[in-house]
């Protein structure tokens, strides 16, 4: 008698189990994509009629130079998508790994317009024009689709620590001129803000990328 309630509690623990599974499920679904609105990175889903929505963490107006000596701006990403990177040319560690996985998103969508790539160079000083034109031809980045940045050290700085929250939190809590080397792809939506972050050494986080990126296309 025992055994048989004790098993007939068991299934209806699970059933109540998968129930709120399937609940939460069509849940997140319903949700779509996170906000991030902290270098801590931690996920917020923020409804639309939410009071929070126009408070949301956006990147600011920009200028930057890439290699075609253009000038880009906050303009040049409006109502686009893209995945943001810091890097410099001179790097054999990290970067090289984040170049050639940054060229796998740019292949993937060199025929889509709404998506856009950005690499800014950590080490300004060294990187200028010419060089950021010899690394591009070198890594085949397609002009107008992939954007190697340069300007203002401080500039590139404080974009990428107090905007983009580049170095985790370890950057954006410490010295703005600390050199700043991470491994971050960070995920921006067509209103500038931040919707995914990965760890852009690892080939198999291109395919997250991808696949949330065909979900922030979907957005209405």
């Amino acid at each position: 008698m025992r055994k048989s309630l004790k098993n007939r509690l068991i299934v209806g623990v699970l059933v109540i189990a998968t129930f709120f599974g399937c609940q939460k499920s069509k849940a997140e679904a319903e949700e779509g994509m996170p906000f991030f609105n902290t270098p801590e990175f931690t996920p917020e889903w923020i409804a639309k009629d939410s009071p929070e929505f126009s408070k949301i963490h956006t990147i600011p107006a920009f200028a930057l130079t890439n290699q075609d000596d253009q000038t880009i701006t906050e303009k040049t990403v409006e109502g686009k998508i893209y995945v943001a990177n810091f890097m410099f040319t001179s790097c054999g560690s990290i970067c090289p790994r984040m170049t050639d996985n940054m060229k796998i998103l740019q292949d993937k969508y060199a025929n889509d317009s709404q998506i856009l790539l950005l690499s800014h160079s950590v080490n300004p000083e060294l990187d200028d024009v010419k060089k950021l034109k010899e690394y591009a031809d070198l890594k085949g980045c397609i002009s107008g689709k992939w954007h190697l940045l340069t300007g203002d050290k401080n500039t590139i700085y404080t974009l990428a620590k107090k905007h983009y929250f580049a170095g985790d939190s370890i950057g954006f809590y410490g010295k703005l001129n600390d050199f700043l080397h991470t491994e971050n792809f960070i995920l921006v939506d067509g209103k500038r803000r931040i919707r995914g972050v990965y760890n852009g050494t690892l080939p198999i986080e291109m395919d997250r990328i991808i696949e949330d990126i065909t979900t922030l296309k979907k957005e209405k």
